[in-house]
């Protein structure tokens, strides 16, 4: 199986002021984070929305990303959905358009281990060809266990790990030594999981920081830990920022004051209130969000 590497936005979809996707707001994104050298792209997770979208509407966004992208950098396709049976269907579907891969949250009610293990085999054999990559967030109790029960899955390549626990991601890390591909997706912490071995990230503040994070991760090959933890604290003092204002609203809010409109969520997520748009402008120029973009 491939392995990955690099620094991967989870992208963001835009959206039209009446609530259809905007392609061509895809393809000026996709281009600018290209032009930064960004190394691969994450679509249709948490941060692209799509389990807020509709099958079509997943369809559409792989279709722009990949046909763009053109087999020049990796897509790996988010096709976690209610039904095993609708994942299914965008798994065949990112496999037709040759992305690089298939990835999975939990489905969105687990009963118990057992449960998970049938979803995500359902959906990996849904392309069997394709390197499959859960994403493993939230109320999993030990994610290594699960990660071992998953083992029987041919084309199980790694996982996107979401979460803070470094000695956790260093076991994950150690389960295979060939073709396993871990990636960090906690932007804050995205040092630390390099220093513990992470193989990537993928984050959603990378649409908007994408050079920051960039030149973070070559810090640390360098070795200059001390230089990397302090574009990481850079990092984290907009991360920390957009998460007061309402994570999804003010990201996208964000984006529009760099120069990338994206519209707004697709709800449940909430836009930011027009209310709030000076002071959530202020609060991110004192974060340093000029200075981190500007990288």
């Amino acid at each position: 199986m491939q392995t990955f590497h690099g620094v991967w936005p989870a992208l963001v979809t835009p959206f039209t002021e009446d609530d259809q996707v905007d392609v061509a707001a895809i393809e000026r994104l996709v281009k600018a984070l290209v032009d930064k050298g960004l190394q691969g792209f994450y679509l249709c997770g948490s941060t692209g929305e799509g389990v807020f979208m509709t099958t079509a509407e997943r369809k559409l966004v792989t279709e722009t990303v990949v046909g763009l992208v053109g087999g020049q950098l990796p897509v790996i396709v988010h096709v976690g959905a209610s039904s095993v049976i609708e994942a299914g269907e965008l798994a065949r579907h990112a496999a037709r358009l040759g992305a690089s891969g298939i990835s999975s949250i939990l489905p969105p009610v687990t009963f118990d281990e057992r449960s998970v293990v049938s979803y995500f085999s359902g959906v990996a054999a849904a392309a069997p060809d394709l390197p499959f990559i859960p994403y493993l967030l939230g109320a999993i109790r030990n994610p290594l266990a699960l990660l071992e029960s998953l083992n029987h899955i041919p084309n199980l390549a790694g996982t996107k790990y979401t979460g803070p626990n470094m000695v956790e991601m260093q076991q994950i890390v150690g389960l295979r030594s060939e073709g396993w591909t871990v990636f960090s997706g906690m932007d804050e912490q995205a040092l630390f999981a390099r220093m513990s071995g992470a193989h990537s990230c993928i984050g959603s503040t990378m649409n908007l920081m994408g050079g920051l994070y960039l030149q973070l991760m070559e810090a640390a090959a360098q070795g200059d830990y001390a230089g990397a933890l302090a574009l990481q604290q850079q990092a984290n003092h907009v991360t920390l920022t957009l998460a007061r204002f309402g994570f999804m609203g003010a990201l996208k809010t964000a984006l529009a004051l760099v120069g990338q409109p994206v519209g707004a969520p697709r709800t449940p997520n909430i836009p930011l209130p027009a209310a709030k748009l000076a002071e959530l402008t202020a609060a991110l120029e004192r974060a340093g969000l000029r200075d981190a973009t500007a990288l």
